[in-house]
């Protein structure tokens, strides 16, 4: 894998370190050895609860979410791991409001602490839209561990990257040679 796209922008030194990894083939069992702990969180009626207990922790004073769901055509590749809308809509003389949080598939099978690094990012736009220094500053409050984990995270969509190529290499036919 030439290309770390989960990892642009991070310094020069620090990607060459990863590459050795991946190089190694020691980036998988790394990342199995820290991030071991699955999570129960296998539909979206469980989503749902996690995402509220969060929420009810961290931010009681925001409106309610009215949808919370694992959505399989978000794709990461597109830098969208997860969505936050707030919707308005008229009904009849009323106009109603409608916030939802979508949460990529891939964390349907991820660590459990990937999963809350998402749902706290999300979480954070309900009071922040753009990501800017109070945005972070909240995510660090919800998660301690948050730039740590968002890093982390984004090994393990490279190593899940890598582990899909060599599925797909293992999967091809062999070259004709007649």
């Amino acid at each position: 894998m030439s290309e770390l796209k989960y990892l642009a922008g991070y310094d020069a030194h620090l990607l060459d370190q990863i590459r050795a990894m991946i190089g190694a083939d020691r980036l998988g069992p790394w990342l199995r050895q820290r991030y071991n702990q699955a999570h129960d969180v296998r539909n979206d009626s469980a989503l749902y609860g996690y995402v509220v207990a969060l929420k009810d922790r961290h931010m009681r004073k925001s409106p309610p979410l009215d949808k919370v769901v694992f959505d399989n055509r978000l794709q990461a590749v597109r830098h969208a791991l997860g969505t936050h809308t707030s919707v308005s809509r008229v009904q009849g003389s009323r106009l109603k409001a409608s916030r939802e949080i979508r949460i990529a598939g891939v964390f349907r099978d991820a660590p459990e602490p990937f999963l809350r690094m998402i749902v706290v990012h999300e979480l954070a736009h309900l009071r922040e839209a753009a990501h800017n220094k109070p945005f972070y500053q909240l995510c660090a409050h919800m998660e301690p561990d948050y730039h740590q984990l968002e890093f982390d995270m984004r090994l393990y969509l490279t190593q899940l990257e890598i582990d899909r190529q060599k599925r797909m290499a293992d999967a091809a036919p062999p070259p004709d040679r007649s």
